[in-house]
């Protein structure tokens, strides 16, 4: 009886043991959860969500399950060095293409619409001879030649960069219609006023 009270409370006294060992080790990092946000995240280690984006070198507030997190600056420090061997190589290839990055030439505040080219009558050939059904995932905005030329490169917002490829009848003064692959996306986008950044 003696013996299997002793074997017990030994098992009992390693699992305490691993456990607070565990929970030592852990208690600077985070598993996310099934409904967790960085928002309850934050509030839950008395910190906030620009330090949890900062320490986990977050671009947005998207987190998904498993994922781990440092939740305290203590460990901010050794989580560059484990980052930062891996980050060497796209941080030189960013500076590389920073460098090449177009130059903004001017911005226009325009009403924008969408349009696609999967209709029954549609050629789907631009005013410049681009084939959109050929080549669905062309960024092209359609514009009035006369406030943007054809051939511009542009960075619409909410769109990307894109090329001003095509015109139409409605396409009048700061208006422009932008192109996506399906009926459904162009109606998504609607009608709203972006800006427009015409690159050199």
């Amino acid at each position: 009886m003696m013996k299997k009270f002793l074997v017990t409370f030994g098992l009992a006294g390693l699992i305490l043991i691993g456990s607070n060992h565990g929970a030592s080790a852990a208690s600077n990092t985070y598993t996310v959860k099934k409904g967790d946000s960085l928002y309850k995240i934050a509030k839950i280690y008395k910190t906030s969500v620009s330090n949890l984006k900062k320490w986990n070198h977050l671009k947005s507030d998207l987190i998904h399950p498993k994922q781990k997190l440092v939740v305290s600056s203590s460990t901010k420090a050794a989580s560059k060095k484990a980052t930062t061997t891996k980050k060497t190589v796209p941080a030189k290839r960013t500076a590389s293409s920073n460098s090449k990055s177009p130059k903004v030439v001017k911005t226009l505040t325009v009403t924008s619409t969408a349009y696609s080219a999967n209709c029954k009558k549609c050629s789907g050939i631009t005013a410049t001879g681009l084939n959109l059904k050929k080549n669905p995932n062309l960024k092209v905005i359609s514009v009035d030649p006369k406030v943007i030329k054809l051939g511009t490169k542009v960075y619409v917002q909410g769109y990307g960069y894109a090329v001003a490829g095509d015109t139409g009848g409605a396409m009048r003064g700061k208006k422009i219609d932008v192109f996506f692959p399906s009926k459904t996306k162009a109606l998504q986008w609607g009608r709203k006023t972006v800006k427009v950044q015409i690159l050199k």
